[in-house]
C-alpha cells in the first residue's frame, strides 16, 4: 500500500484533476465533513461487496477515513483482491482538518 498526503490530494483537487476517491467511514461521518468521492463504508469492503469499485481495479484509488486506520485496512483488502494502485490518505480527515484548518 502506498500513502498519499493531504497536501498532495488537495493540490491535485485544486488543480481540477479528476481523482478516484473513496471514503470508508460511516454515513454520519461523511455527512459531517468529507472531501468528495464515493462513500463505501469499510464493512462493505470487508464483506467483499466491491461492484462499485471494480471499474477502478487498475486505476489510482485514493482511500480515506477519520484517521487512516480504516482506510489502511481497506487498502490491504483491495490489494488482496487485485487492485493495483490503492493509496491511503495518511492521517485521514483528522490530519486534513488540522492541515487546512477546516
Amino acid at each position: 500500500m502506498t500513502i498519499i498526503s493531504a497536501q498532495e490530494v488537495k493540490t491535485r483537487i485544486d488543480a481540477g484533476e479528476k481523482l478516484n476517491i473513496v471514503d470508508v467511514r460511516e454515513p454520519h461521518e461523511n455527512v459531517e465533513f468529507n472531501i468528495g468521492g464515493s462513500l463505501i463504508p469499510l464493512g462493505t469492503i470487508q464483506s467483499y461487496q466491491l461492484d462499485d469499485l471494480e471499474a477502478y481495479k487498475n486505476q489510482e484509488l485514493i482511500v480515506y477515513c477519520r484517521s487512516g486506520n480504516r482506510s489502511g485496512q481497506a487498502c490491504l483488502i483491495l490489494e488482496t483482491v487485485g487492485f493495483t494502485n490503492v493509496k491511503n490518505l495518511t492521517g485521514g480527515m483528522l490530519n486534513w482538518r488540522e492541515t487546512f484548518k477546516v
